[in-house]
């Protein structure tokens, strides 16, 4: 992201702040880190990230294309290059009729937004760090992605 001048915003639910924490962690991550926002409520969801109030009323926040409008919204938002955003269960129950570990990570960009559903297992803790690579992994493919393009 520094070599192309690029940079990148999280929108985290069920990480809560773990994701922006991990990619903080690195020595200039001022250069390329916009911010994050942190939103576990479906209503915050809406006004913070611009999610549809229908598609949140008809789906619920664990989904596919709630991880994208998340990404999509804190892109926007932003200003930045890239939005990741994260969505799930962590446990250690069920959640909205969906089992634990069941998960969304999406990033939006300059080349359109794609998300990718996981199924981690394990408890909280562990679902919420396979959650944050994840997000990691599929913000490295659209990176790479772009790069063979470049």
């Amino acid at each position: 992201l520094r070599l192309r001048a690029e940079s990148v915003a999280l929108a985290e639910s069920l990480t809560g702040g773990a994701l922006c924490a991990r990619l903080v962690d690195v020595a200039g991550a001022s250069d390329v880190v916009r911010g994050a926002v942190v939103a576990y409520a479906a209503d915050l969801k809406h006004t913070l990230l611009g999610v549809d109030r229908a598609l949140l009323a008809d789906r619920g926040t664990v989904d596919p294309d709630v991880a994208e409008a998340m990404a999509t919204g804190v892109r926007e938002r932003t200003g930045a290059t890239y939005g990741v955003a994260t969505t799930g269960v962590a446990g250690p129950g069920p959640s909205e009729g969906k089992p634990a570990g069941t998960v969304y990570v999406a990033v939006a960009g300059p080349r359109g937004t794609r998300s990718r559903g996981l199924r981690l297992d394990g408890g909280r803790g562990t679902v919420r760090a396979g959650s944050v690579q994840g997000a990691l992994d599929l913000l490295a493919d659209a990176l790479e992605a772009r790069h063979e393009l470049a």
